[in-house]
């Protein structure tokens, strides 16, 4: 088989005009909720999916992180990069993520502060995307969040120099190694160059994978009194 024969037939659900929230942070929050397990609605939808994570499970695969991303930059001069992160929160404001500020992500940020970020879903049969606009959280926030993660995760961030060079792997873990002993206890503080960003949402399209490729696709983009409007999309 090659990579043109893989094919998949998405038949699970639908997606019509009256189903969706009249604002797309809404939107987005119900269908992460189901993604996550959180909500259970629709019977026959939920068998269907049940049964698909299901027939994963005994294949060997392991359920995805529903906050898992891709984060699309670019820097000054248009050149666009990609990696995934992970969705730390989400609210009025947009999409809320933590990095090294001085990673590639951070300088393209620093940059030119777009960005564009996509969740797939495959269980679900859903993708979102969404293209705005990116701001840096408060000090307060980032603090906040960092006191929140594992001891390990927040010595990490001091150990890495996210997206340099380095010659082994040798090199952190002694530098990890140093680390516990400057900081044997569990406060540790936050390191300068680390933080939150928020993604503001000025475009979000929502797909619904459909039978013969012919999905639903519905996009959000935001007018200049604030408001959404709604379009249905060709696939």
């Amino acid at each position: 088989m090659t990579i043109a024969d893989l094919r998949r037939e998405y038949k699970l659900a639908e997606l019509r005009r009256e189903d969706l929230f009249s604002e797309p942070i809404a939107q987005f929050k119900e269908w992460f909720e189901q993604a996550s397990g959180d909500r259970r609605s629709g019977r026959v939808r939920r068998f269907f999916v049940g049964l698909y994570e299901s027939l994963l499970l005994v294949r060997g695969f392991q359920p995805t992180e529903v906050n898992a991303a891709v984060l699309a930059t670019a820097d000054q001069t248009g050149t666009p990069s990609a990696r995934v992160v992970l969705l730390k929160g989400v609210d009025e404001r947009g999409f809320l993520f933590f990095t090294n500020y001085q990673s590639r992500k951070g300088r393209e940020l620093g940059q030119n502060p777009k960005a564009a970020m996509v969740f797939y879903w495959a269980d679900q049969e859903r993708q979102v995307t969404i293209a705005g606009t990116v701001a840096k959280l408060s000090a307060a926030e980032s603090q906040a969040y960092f006191k929140s993660r594992p001891r390990g995760s927040r010595l990490g961030a001091w150990v890495s120099d996210q997206s340099t060079v380095i010659p082994d792997r040798a090199t952190l873990e002694e530098r990890l190694r140093e680390l516990e002993k400057v900081h044997p206890g569990e406060e540790i503080p936050m390191p300068p160059y680390w933080g939150g960003y928020v993604l503001r949402p000025e475009r979000i399209e929502f797909w619904q994978g459909g039978r013969s490729r012919l999905h639903d696709r519905f996009c959000y983009s935001r007018q200049t009194n604030q408001d959404w409007r709604i379009e249905r999309l060709s696939p």
